[in-house]
């Protein structure tokens, strides 16, 4: 059981080194007081310009190897305990395909490294795991198709430069994978932090209400995407995600047997339940619909569980209990597919100091954070706990799909970087310390030279420990299953 019993607070944008202000919590923290006086904003300028007498923009290109940096594959092996033991070779097989394969598995090894470089002390909310591969589609309760973060396992408290650094360094190893040039990477990661830099500027001029509602759908997509590659793909891929629903998911995922539908298993990536795990499953998924407003949850429970199993996703889930969830309203062709994914606790968690590192639910957490980070979120989700774990629920078919990146061209990654960066700074804006980090990275393209500096020495980091982990598996060291 992953629980942790102190309590947790968020700060408000007034927040950051030493102005931190309690807001709701995933542990049911109460309301700041409407009645407090804000510190002005220029204020909070001011202090974000301060810091850099401390933390100079140019440190945040620093990288450097501790000479006591733990084996990483002993890191890759303590991210393994409580997984499935079965699926840690699928796991491997998914990580060791390539460099970036192994930058997304292991999110434990690169916070490992980020908490050694130095840091502003502004702590937002941030998504823990902001590679390249987790921005992507997915339906807004309108069902309007909008494009934003969708990963969240590791969101928490913590320094916005993380979430920076991760989202640079996967564009440059993604970068490489495509054949791009050294310098065409570079490119790539300057539009992604010029635009995070001119974007966190702008929002922190906007009312924090304003800032809420700020978003990027799929029409504005397309007028943010200058190249016409980007646009075509864009297009590609909302074209696919608007078909990834529950009703055209039934040929796929499911199949008449005995009398009932059932879904369809394909070991060991989709597999059956013992009886007793499903009935375990079901009586969580009745306690989840206590965690929805109350709207959804009289709309979800006019639905019945017809079937639930096991479902491998993703690369740093793999191993981890994940299931998915048949639920069949009035007719046949009406149905929901719900995701139950096992959440533990962040990896960032033990480099953040203090109460904002402990939560008593960790379901919870993921789901606050994400509603946090996201302009608008699924209206499904909620958390539940099983036998001991703790999970989180959302809808599984919700017109959810992703940018090919391996499909860019170096033209096209530029562009598409800078609207990643561009979500970023949307999600940290709204969330804690906009202002002060507006006025820690200026107008200059001081962040974008560091950060260009720090990106390509970490992908080359990258493939130095994404070779030993081959080298690892070739002696036996790590099982290994090669990927689907």
């Amino acid at each position: 059981m992953d629980a942790e019993q102190k309590p947790e607070a968020r700060s408000s944008d007034s927040g950051g080194a030493g102005h931190h202000v309690v807001v709701p919590t995933a542990d049911g923290t109460d309301y700041a007081s409407l009645r407090r006086q804000a510190m002005p904003r220029e204020e909070r300028y001011s202090l974000g310009r301060k810091m850099r007498g401390e933390t100079p923009r140019s440190s945040l290109g620093e990288w450097r190897t501790d000479r006591d940096r733990p084996y990483v594959i002993a890191l890759v092996n303590e991210s393994h305990r409580g997984r499935i033991d079965s699926l840690i070779p699928v796991r491997v097989g998914r990580m060791v395909a390539s460099p970036y394969g192994f930058l997304r598995g292991s999110a434990i090894v690169m916070a490992y490294d980020l908490s050694l470089l130095p840091a502003t002390g502004i702590r937002p909310v941030i998504c823990g795991d902001a590679h390249l591969g987790n921005f992507g589609f997915y339906a807004s309760p309108e069902r309007d198709l909008v494009l934003d973060l969708n990963d969240f396992d590791e969101a928490h408290p913590g320094g916005w430069e993380w979430d920076v650094r991760r989202l640079t360094a996967s564009i440059w190893i993604a970068g490489r994978q495509n054949s791009a040039t050294e310098e065409q990477c570079a490119d790539a990661v300057e539009s992604c932090v010029a635009m995070y830099r001119k974007h966190i500027r702008w929002l922190a001029e906007q009312p924090l209400l304003a800032r809420s509602f700020e978003r990027l759908d799929r029409g504005r997509l397309q007028t943010t995407a200058s190249d016409e590659l980007l646009r075509k793909e864009i297009e590609r891929s909302a074209e696919r995600a608007q078909r990834r629903v529950s009703d055209r998911a039934l040929p796929r995922f499911t199949e008449e047997a005995e009398g009932r539908r059932r879904i369809v298993t394909e070991p060991p990536l989709i597999s059956r339940l013992p009886d007793a795990e499903a009935d375990h499953l079901a009586e969580g998924l009745d306690d989840y619909l206590g965690t929805l407003p109350s709207h959804w949850r009289r709309v979800l429970s006019g639905y019945t569980l017809v079937d639930v199993a096991h479902k491998v996703v993703g690369v740093g889930s793999v191993g981890l209990r994940a299931y998915v969830a048949l639920c069949e309203g009035s007719s046949p062709d009406d149905v929901v597919f719900l995701q139950l994914k096992q959440a533990r606790r962040s990896v960032v968690a033990p480099f953040v100091h203090g109460d904002s590192a402990w939560h008593d639910h960790q379901g919870r957490r993921v789901v606050e954070y994400q509603q946090a980070l996201q302009t608008v979120s699924d209206p499904l989700l909620g958390w539940t706990t099983v036998e001991g774990r703790q999970y989180y629920v959302r809808q599984f078919r919700n017109m959810k799909g992703t940018i090919a990146i391996d499909h860019l061209t170096p033209s096209a990654l530029t562009d598409y970087a800078g609207i990643c960066g561009r979500l970023l700074a949307k999600g940290h804006a709204r969330t804690s310390g906009a202002s002060m980090i507006a006025g820690y990275v200026g107008k200059s393209d001081k962040l974008e030279v560091a950060l260009c500096r720090f990106s390509r020495a970490y992908a080359d980091q990258t493939e130095i420990d994404h070779g030993l982990m081959v080298d690892a598996v070739a002696r036996g060291e790590l099982p290994c299953e090669s990927p689907d």
